[in-house]
């Protein structure tokens, strides 16, 4: 895992995907449209969306890692906290889906790593990084507008 802000994206060696990656992100506006962005194909793309955070003991709240693809995270307008799991720690709650490169796992206790996105932070979460996002950040939840760019992890330098 990564965490750190957009201005310093190139302090990492991470290959031509990451540099692809941070060009868009550079270049993405608080004001974009709700969609999925192409990047470079299948390797690369992009989501922006907007969400109200919750409390983490909020029951359905999703805590999720993926195999095939990295995550970076980033607020465009608001913020919000990511609670951050090894994965080794977890117990699944079923098989991984390999269609929808998502494995969940049983929510039992508070992260001890939390991260909190204010618009420019960015967080690279790798497959070890179970993670847990749209949380509040202050005492009342907010409405956050993000982005998760999905890199192939073939595609990065690690």
């Amino acid at each position: 895992m990564i965490v750190d802000h957009i201005q310093n994206w190139n302090q990492y060696s991470l290959g031509e995907a990451w540099e692809k990656a941070f060009r868009f992100l550079q270049d993405l506006s608080p004001e974009a449209e709700e969609k999925e962005y192409p990047i470079d194909g299948d390797a690369i793309f992009a989501r922006v969306m907007s969400y109200q955070t919750e409390r983490e003991t909020k029951p359905g709240k999703i805590l999720e890692a993926h195999r095939k693809y990295a995550d970076i995270q980033m607020a465009l307008i608001d913020s919000e906290r990511i609670a951050v799991y090894p994965t080794h720690s977890l117990a699944s709650k079923g098989p991984y889906a390999e269609d929808r490169d998502v494995e969940f796992f049983e929510y039992k206790d508070p992260a001890k790593l939390q991260l909190s996105m204010t618009p420019g932070t960015f967080a690279l979460l790798l497959p070890q990084d179970a993670h847990m996002p749209g949380l509040f950040t202050e005492a009342e939840g907010a409405k956050v507008k993000k982005v998760v760019v999905k890199i192939l992890l073939e595609r990065l330098k690690l």
